[in-house]
């Protein structure tokens, strides 16, 4: 009986770890808005700078990205992001306001 479910319980869960892996990526990197991985993956696949080599699997992982991003869409509703990466960016984007009112010294 083991002998039937074993292959179809270690397919199953080879395909579940490989779901979404630019979706994992920005989750735990701190990017904001809805769809990141998604966002990532179709950048990736655009950029002239990415190899031809790696932009097969990444065509092959944005459907399961998509899917990993829907299932995360309520976290990304919900989630207050304080990363240091997005304070920084805050900071950056208040200095260059300011910064564009003061008038350069002469």
């Amino acid at each position: 009986m083991m002998k039937i479910y074993f292959p179809k319980i270690v397919l199953s869960s080879g395909i579940f770890v490989m779901c979404g892996c630019s979706s994992v990526m920005t989750h735990t990197g701190g990017q904001e808005g809805y769809y990141p991985g998604t966002k990532a993956s179709y950048e990736m696949l655009t950029d002239s700078d990415t190899s031809w080599g790696y932009k097969p699997f990444v065509a092959l992982d944005m459907p399961l990205t998509a899917v990993m991003d829907t299932v995360l869409l309520p976290w990304d509703m919900f989630r207050d992001d304080k990363s240091l990466k997005s304070r920084v960016e805050a900071s950056e984007s208040k200095n260059l306001a300011t910064n564009s009112v003061i008038p350069p010294a002469q």
